[in-house]
């Protein structure tokens, strides 16, 4: 059985929903249906930025003779927070190149995101100046590490009352269904045998 490991924060962890409602699970079961023989496995930890992901992922590699997939879906809560955007890059950029020595043969997949707020009138020029490079970190990195990029992981989600939940920044179940759909576009091509 080949594996598949989600790497995320909240959004890849199903925040407030039983895991089987979580992207990772519902591409399971897209991946079972087709009786692909790959085995997912989530390792998205709410809350976590990019850093934290940089001092976890050596742990979560470990636990695995052989990656054959790895997503990548870091990021969020270093937009929430305005971390720069340099920092951003440069921890993800550490995180592919901690896959890719210990598991050289992964293909990895990065998720790609948006600024999270609406920055209305009073977003200024120096918020929507951030909102650009934040955006933009996602393909510049798949371009330089020539990697399957989902273009935006929220697409069709985000700012949708009735796909998130009360707190309007999580996706709700239905919404978790679209996330999958939009890994899914990206992630399927490389697992259906030739």
């Amino acid at each position: 059985m080949k594996s598949i490991v989600f790497f995320g924060d909240s959004l890849t962890a199903g925040y407030q929903l039983p895991a089987s409602a979580a992207f990772p699970s519902r591409i399971q079961e897209k991946i079972d249906a087709l009786s692909l023989p790959y085995k997912v496995y989530n390792y998205g930890v709410s809350g976590e930025t990019t850093a934290g992901g940089r001092q976890r992922i050596s742990s979560v590699l470990s636990r695995f003779g052989q990656i054959d997939v790895f997503v990548l879906a870091l990021g969020a809560n270093d937009g929430l927070r305005g971390i720069p955007v340099r920092e951003t890059t440069h921890n993800l950029q550490d995180i592919i190149d901690q896959v890719r020595r210990q598991h050289p043969a992964a293909r990895i997949v990065l998720a790609g995101l948006e600024f999270p707020f609406d920055l209305g009138p009073l977003g200024g020029h120096r918020m929507a100046r951030y909102a650009q490079e934040f955006k933009a970190l996602f393909r510049d990195l798949a371009d330089k590490n020539s990697l399957p990029l989902v273009p935006f992981l929220l697409q069709g989600v985000l700012g949708q009352r009735h796909l998130n939940l009360p707190d309007g920044v999580h996706p709700n179940a239905e919404g978790q269904k679209i996330l999958a759909q939009n890994v899914w576009a990206v992630l399927q091509g490389g697992l259906v045998e030739k």
